[in-house]
């Protein structure tokens, strides 16, 4: 959204730090002037870095601009507000002409651009035009940072060979892909722009789009606020991210406008995950490098499964949300040789806080299940009335679509997702360092996760009698043991082969879904007990009766699962 001037160069100047033998690097802005040819030069994505012996280094960016953004999600309720809450906030703002914007995202039928992560768009303001690439970037957490380009066109037409070639990465087909790129959606909106500068002389664009994204005769309607840092303090970002949140009420978006339109355009709507899933970990990685992909994984699988439930409300999709707060505080604990508690103890009470508000859904989803005209158990529960009304009143109980939606909405939870990004760009864990947190930090995480399987695996076979059946408490007592293994294969699985992996969980995944399945049953046992209804008690006997066949059933899988060789 920034365009900065054609291939200047950056000089920086780095002052080194040791703490606890740690080396720490420190980069401050010293001035800028054009670039000269001396020194290594290394490029990556556009980006040439020139190296002396001295602690001074140059870094030039050919036309490049990288956006550092939150997105929000508002309402035409919300809209009204913003203005005076910037004005609140700002030292300075300069509030821009509004302008009608129109976009067109060009790509290769077979969507070579969008597998390499590139997006190509053009912008036309009447007749004025430009074109933009977007490489590759960093999300951490809500935070997106992505390498961008901007260069002007004198038609609506790309042409992508305008661009420096040293920008396109490695291999890239440049000239099949130019010869094939068409335009797959659309984008058009009328933008609202303030310039501000905060009182410690940051300056953060906001920019209000409100319009549509259209693709195959379908669209979608845009309504979003973004805040860019074009230059300063990340933390001012996050300050005026927290004062838009706590009061107007707007929701951190997740998804660009790009992923939107691919979305349309490939008739591919956004659907919930079936499992958990595995974070993308590779055995090069430290511990601390594992430790933030993980963190990372776990937010967007947050943010991803609350667009799904808006989206299309789903009790399922409910408990992806669950599955990804419990990996976060998993991963606290999980890597806390490293990660002191005392770092994390704020977020702990509101990921608390947040467990408490979903805590329903796991019951909600079985009563939904047993009621279900596809179960086993829908004729015998129909056929009695009395225990259909027993559900029926749990039912209505549950929290509405709306109350779930006020939840996403509200500013505690906003506040929640906005503090984990900025604990995770500031890296505020190492507050507590020392020289044993260094070293854990730095150690191979496949060595650590090798360690860590091997004594929760020893203690889970502690837990099961060889041989012998199990009562409902006793399995009920296995439940966080078999949870935490579960979570730990979850956040460090991928390190090991995949057919095994998946043949060793799946028997204790199933476990797990029994022993939910028998809480539940026991509930409703004791929401039946003590009632003097004759049918009702008629009905304790069948749910006791489900509950020793689901036990034996359990006690099977439970046999078969203790010998599995570990897969790792």
């Amino acid at each position: 959204m920034y365009l900065k001037d054609i291939n200047i160069t950056v000089l920086v100047a780095i002052r080194v730090m040791t703490k606890f033998d740690l080396l720490s690097i420190q980069v401050e802005v010293i001035c800028v002037h054009f670039p000269s040819d001396y020194g290594k030069k290394i490029a990556k994505l556009g980006v040439f870095v020139y190296f002396e012996r001295s602690h001074i280094i140059k870094v030039t960016y050919p036309l490049m601009d990288t956006e550092i953004e939150l997105k929000f999600l508002v309402s035409d309720n919300e809209v009204p507000l913003i203005p005076a809450l910037i004005t609140q906030f700002a030292k300075r703002v300069n509030n821009k002409p509004a302008k009608n914007l129109e976009n067109a995202y060009y790509d290769t039928p077979s969507r070579e651009l969008r597998a390499l992560d590139i997006g190509l768009r053009t912008r036309c303001q009447d007749d004025d035009c430009e074109q933009t690439i977007k490489l590759s970037g960093e999300v951490l957490g809500g935070l997106h940072q992505r390498p961008e380009y901007n260069l002007p066109l004198k038609t609506r037409k790309p042409d992508i060979f305008a661009f420096d070639s040293s920008i396109w990465p490695m291999g890239m087909r440049l000239e099949s892909i130019a010869e094939n790129l068409f335009p797959i959606f659309s984008t058009n909106f009328i933008r609202r722009t303030w310039l501000i500068e905060t009182e410690s002389g940051s300056l953060i664009e906001v920019v209000l789009d409100k319009g549509e994204v259209s693709a195959s005769g379908k669209s979608e309607t845009i309504s979003e606020l973004e805040i860019e840092l074009v230059e300063g303090d990340r933390v001012d970002l996050f300050l005026l991210a927290e004062q838009l949140v706590a009061q107007i009420g707007v929701r951190l978006g997740f998804y660009s406008k790009a992923a939107r339109g691919y979305r349309l355009a490939d008739d591919k709507p956004l659907k919930s995950n079936k499992e958990i899933g595995f974070v993308p970990l590779s055995s090069e990685m430290n511990q601390e490098q594992a430790f933030i992909k993980t963190i990372n994984y776990a937010i967007a699988l947050v943010q991803k499964h609350e667009q799904c439930y808006v989206n299309e409300p789903s009790l399922k999709t409910l408990k992806r949300i669950i599955d990804g707060v419990r990996l976060i505080k998993h991963a606290f604990w999980l890597f806390e040789e490293f990660v002191a508690r005392e770092t994390t103890d704020s977020l702990r009470k509101e990921l608390k806080w947040l467990l408490e508000e979903l805590d329903w859904v796991e019951s909600a989803i079985y009563l939904k299940t047993y009621t279900s005209k596809r179960h086993a158990y829908y004729k015998r529960i129909h056929g009695a009335p009395e225990l259909s009304q027993v559900i029926d009143d749990l039912k209505s109980v549950q929290p509405t679509k709306t109350d779930l939606e006020d939840l996403f909405h509200c500013p505690r939870y906003n506040k929640l997702l906005l503090s984990l990004t900025r604990w995770l760009m500031e890296k505020s864990w190492r507050q507590q360092w020392d020289q044993n947190a260094i070293k854990s930090a730095q150690s191979s995480v496949r060595s650590m996760a090798k360690k860590t399987f091997d004594l929760e695996w020893k203690k889970l076979k502690s837990m099961f009698p060889h041989k012998s059946s199990m009562s409902l408490e006793q399995y009920v007592h296995t439940r966080s043991s078999i949870e935490e293994m579960l979570l730990s294969g979850s956040c460090l699985g991928e390190l090991f082969d995949e057919e095994l992996r998946l043949s060793f969980r799946a028997p204790w995944m199933d476990i797990l879904s029994g022993i939910y399945e028998l809480e539940t049953l026991h509930y409703l046992q004791q929401l039946c007990d003590g009632q003097e209804a004759q049918p009702l008690s008629d009905i304790l006997v069948w749910l006791q009766q489900k509950s020793d066949f689901l036990i034996s059933a359990m006690d099977q899988s439970r046999d078969a699962s203790i010998n599995c060789e570990p897969y790792w």
